[in-house]
């Protein structure tokens, strides 16, 4: 005879139910997506390295057009942050941690506490990597830290974690700037979990978070201005991809009847 009452039953089962919506399998499943994914960011690599001379040759039609558009303002930016120990080190860390450590415990969070909504958050996020790889292959672009000849500083070379430690070096691909994938996955996480948390605090702090990542990603010396435009355009495009159903029917309902 069972001394656990249906009210302490029923809450176990629904601790289990969060903890593990569709159960191990399932999980598995989907930290096996995300590394399949990581392996195919690395093997772009190889490819993006063939041509160095085309991502140098790319990165300063970059500046040249920024130059002609609103001249390099980055490189004030630049000073701004270099002046102050606290934004060189919160810029560096956010940098290094924005991409994996804060997009791996959101989308963690997505699958443990709002599972309904992980798959469109999930897609959205490898659809623009996958655009955003696509980039890298077809034009490879050099970021600004490799032009200390216009005046631009990787301020990432004093840090714990570098472009040249050996981790960094053989996973990174040093010709992935354009487009932006740090802005897209940024914009994609901020807008995403702005949509799924409850508290209006917290939904304030992760729509301020994709403008904090891209404030940080070109104080370091690692994008233009126009990466992030082009990593926004990225995250827009897969957005409306995964999502483009519910759009059409949230249009549609919208919509006035005929007269």
């Amino acid at each position: 005879m069972s001394l656990e009452s249906p009210s302490v039953s029923g809450l176990a089962s629904a601790i289990r139910a969060r903890i593990r919506p569709r159960g191990p399998l399932d999980f598995a499943i989907q930290i096996g997506i995300w590394f399949g994914f990581l392996w195919a960011y690395r093997h772009t690599r190889g490819v993006a390295d063939r041509s160095p001379y085309e991502a140098f040759r790319n990165g300063l039609r970059v500046a040249d057009i920024e130059g002609r558009l609103t001249g390099l303002w980055e490189l004030s930016l630049q000073s701004l942050v270099a002046s102050s120990g606290l934004l060189r080190e919160m810029t560096s860390w956010t940098y290094w941690h924005s991409q994996f450590t804060v997009l791996g415990l959101a989308l963690l969070w997505a699958y443990f506490r709002r599972y309904d909504s992980f798959f469109r958050l999930r897609n959205t996020l490898l659809l623009a990597n996958m655009i955003g790889l696509i980039g890298f292959v077809l034009v490879p672009t050099a970021p600004p830290r490799m032009f200390p000849e216009l005046g631009f500083v990787d301020t990432l070379a004093n840090f714990g974690i570098n472009h040249n430690s050996a981790i960094v070096r053989a996973d990174s691909n040093p010709y992935a700037a354009m487009p932006s994938l740090h802005a897209a996955d940024a914009l994609v996480i901020g807008v995403g979990l702005a949509l799924l948390v409850r508290p209006r605090w917290l939904k304030a702090l992760w729509l301020l978070w994709p403008i904090w990542v891209w404030f940080s990603v070109i104080a370091t010396g690692n994008h233009f201005w126009l990466d992030i435009v082009a990593g926004i355009a990225v995250a827009a495009l897969a957005a409306a991809i995964v999502n483009g159903r519910q759009l059409r029917r949230r249009f549609a309902a919208g919509a006035p009847a005929p007269a």
